[in-house]
């Protein structure tokens, strides 16, 4: 299990590396709309598109890593006046039973929305620049699907920190 659980791990960060790069093409992006609309006053149709699709690229494929680096915000008031097992018993059953096949489902939707876009060649409509739509439909898939695994991961984990003997994992 932990050497499926290390690469799990291992292609969240790979994502969020990726999710790096998006973020130094979403600055140059905008960097450049700025000057070239305020300095040589000649916009560019695509500098809209690129901002959101940047943006939610690089939300959802830096997701999975934030969940395994326990960066999300989370509002723990109550679970930090519970045992440390039942805290983690109640961690595992929501990201497991829950958050999971939630996750799932999405990622199985994005998937099947990218590939028809790639398929019909889709573009963007209410943009002039109009363009294709499959690539960011496919990082949004991807980032779905690690995010996913790395709830199933995190969850499996939780289960073996409650320390129930028919449920150990070696993590």
């Amino acid at each position: 299990m932990s050497g499926l659980f290390k690469t799990v791990d291992l292609f969240s960060k790979f994502l969020s590396r990726i999710a790096e790069i998006v973020t130094l093409c979403l600055v140059a992006s905008m960097i450049y709309e700025v000057v070239a609309r305020y300095v040589f006053n000649a916009p560019t149709l695509w500098a809209f598109d690129i901002s959101y699709m940047c943006t939610g690229t690089l939300f959802v494929l830096g997701a999975a890593w934030a969940l395994h680096e326990d960066a999300h915000v989370r509002i723990d008031f109550l679970a930090q006046k519970m045992p440390p097992r039942l805290r983690s018993l109640i961690e595992a059953v929501v990201f497991v039973f829950l958050l999971t096949p939630i996750y799932g489902g999405l990622a199985w939707f994005g998937i099947r929305r990218a590939w028809r876009a790639f398929v019909t060649n889709e573009v963007e409509m209410v943009s002039p620049w109009a363009p294709l739509v499959w690539p960011f439909y496919s990082l949004l898939a991807l980032g779905l699907v690690a995010l996913t695994l790395q709830l199933a991961v995190q969850g499996l984990r939780a289960f073996a920190r409650t320390g129930n003997d028919s449920f150990q994992l070696k993590v």
